[in-house]
C-alpha cells in the first residue's frame, strides 16, 4: 500500500475512533440553552396567562414577558461530543451535572421543588402587586406542612391556623419555632388553632377569623441534628385576596418569574399602560415586601428575550454584572433591586427617558 494512502487510511480510522469516543464517552455535566418567553399580559395556549375575577381589568399594548431556560434533564448524561459542542456555542451554557442536580436529589424532588418554588413565587407576586396598589390583603400564620411520622402528624394539619402558642398569641411564622423550642423535648406544647377547613373559609371570605379555637397538646421530640424539642411541622403563611387572580403557565416550575407576575398583575389592574406599549422582558425572584432576588441562568434569559424581541431587560442586581458580559445587540439590561425599582424603570421607558435607565454594568 502506498505510504500516502496508508496515512490517509489511518488518518480516516483514527477519525473514525475519536469521533466514537466523543459519542461514547459520557460526562458529568448539563446544558442550559435559551427557553420560552411568555407575555404575562398576553395568553399561553390559548389561554390567558393571568385571570381576575372580581374587579375591573385593563388591556395593554405592551410586553411584559417572563423568561425561561431549557436544562438537559436530571437523569441525561451528555456525551463528548455535546458538551464540546456546548462549550463553544455562544447560546448555550455547560454546568456541571451537580450544580443543577445534587446527588441526594431524586427525580421526582426535584419536579416538586421546583413546583413548590412556582407556586410561592405566585402567591408572592399576587400579595405585593395587590399591597403595592393599595389593596388590603390580611395574613395569617398557618401550618404549611406536617412531617410524617412526627409528634404533629394527625394533631395539627396543613392548614390550621395558629393563633397562639401556649397562649402566647403568634403573629409570625417565626415565632412557632421560637415558642416550641422553649420547652425541653417530651413536655408538652399547647397549640391554639382554627381548623382548615374553618380557616380557609375565613380567609376566603375576608380574612376575619372566628374567636373560638380548638386546643391541641402536641408532646414534643428531640431534633434528629441537636436536642431541640421539635414537634414536627412548618410554619407559613396564608393570605386573604380581596378577589380572585389565577395564574396558569404549565411546564415551568422555580420561583424566577416572580418580578414579571407581579408587574404584569399591575398592569392588568391599572388603565394606564404601564409599559408604554413597549416591549420588556426580566427575570426575578420577589418576596412579600416586594425585594427582588437573583435567578439561575440569566445569560440564556437575555438571549431568549432578544430572540422575542424584547428592548429591555429588568435585572436582578446579583445577575447584572453576569448578564452584562455578553448582552444581546439591541437589548438594554436595566438593574432593579426591588419592585419599586422595576416600577420606575418602566415610568422611565414609557416616558421615552431611557438614558436615566440604570443600566447593567460587567464586572471590571
Amino acid at each position: 500500500m502506498p505510504r500516502r494512502t496508508a496515512t490517509l487510511l489511518t488518518s480516516v480510522l483514527l477519525l473514525i475512533g475519536m469521533l466514537c469516543a466523543g459519542v461514547l464517552i459520557r460526562v458529568p455535566y448539563s446544558e442550559m440553552s435559551p427557553g420560552p418567553t411568555v407575555n404575562t399580559l398576553g395568553e399561553h395556549e390559548g389561554e390567558p396567562v393571568l385571570t381576575v375575577e372580581g374587579e375591573e381589568t385593563f388591556e395593554s399594548a405592551g410586553h411584559l414577558n417572563m423568561t425561561t431556560v431549557r436544562v438537559t434533564g436530571i437523569n441525561y448524561r451528555m456525551n463528548l461530543l455535546e458538551a464540546m459542542h456546548g462549550w463553544l456555542a455562544d447560546d448555550r451554557a455547560v454546568v456541571p451535572h451537580d450544580t443543577l442536580y445534587p446527588d441526594d436529589v431524586s427525580a421526582d424532588q426535584v419536579e416538586e421543588r421546583n413546583a413548590e418554588e412556582f407556586t410561592q413565587s405566585q402567591e408572592s407576586a399576587k400579595v405585593v402587586a395587590l399591597r403595592e396598589l393599595g389593596y388590603d390583603v390580611p395574613e395569617q400564620t398557618v401550618v404549611a406542612a406536617v412531617v410524617e411520622d412526627s409528634p404533629a402528624q394527625d394533631r395539627l394539619h396543613a392548614g390550621d391556623a395558629i393563633i397562639a402558642v401556649d397562649g402566647t398569641p403568634v403573629t409570625e411564622p417565626g415565632q412557632v419555632a421560637e415558642l416550641v423550642t422553649r420547652h425541653q423535648p417530651g413536655e408538652d406544647v399547647v397549640f391554639s388553632v382554627v381548623p382548615a377547613e374553618q380557616a380557609e373559609e375565613a380567609m376566603n371570605g375576608g380574612g376575619q377569623l372566628p374567636d373560638e379555637t380548638e386546643e391541641i397538646t402536641v408532646t414534643t421530640a428531640e431534633a434528629p441534628d441537636d436536642q431541640r424539642a421539635i414537634v414536627g411541622i412548618q410554619a407559613g403563611l396564608a393570605y386573604s385576596l380581596p378577589f380572585e387572580v389565577d395564574i396558569k403557565l404549565a411546564d415551568v416550575g422555580g420561583p424566577s418569574a416572580g418580578l414579571m407576575f407581579a408587574l404584569g398583575l399591575m398592569d392588568r389592574l391599572t388603565e394606564e399602560d404601564l409599559t408604554g406599549g413597549e416591549f420588556v422582558a426580566g427575570t426575578g425572584t420577589i418576596d412579600n415586601e416586594g425585594d427582588v432576588g437573583p435567578i439561575g441562568g440569566v445569560s440564556m434569559k437575555i438571549i431568549a428575550a432578544r430572540e422575542a424581541g424584547a428592548e429591555y431587560f429588568l435585572t436582578p442586581s446579583d445577575n447584572c454584572a453576569t448578564a452584562a458580559e455578553h448582552v444581546p445587540d439591541g437589548l438594554t439590561l436595566v438593574e432593579v433591586d426591588t419592585l419599586d425599582d422595576a416600577l420606575e424603570a418602566l415610568r422611565l421607558i414609557r416616558g421615552g427617558d431611557t438614558d436615566a435607565l440604570p443600566e447593567c454594568q460587567a464586572a471590571g
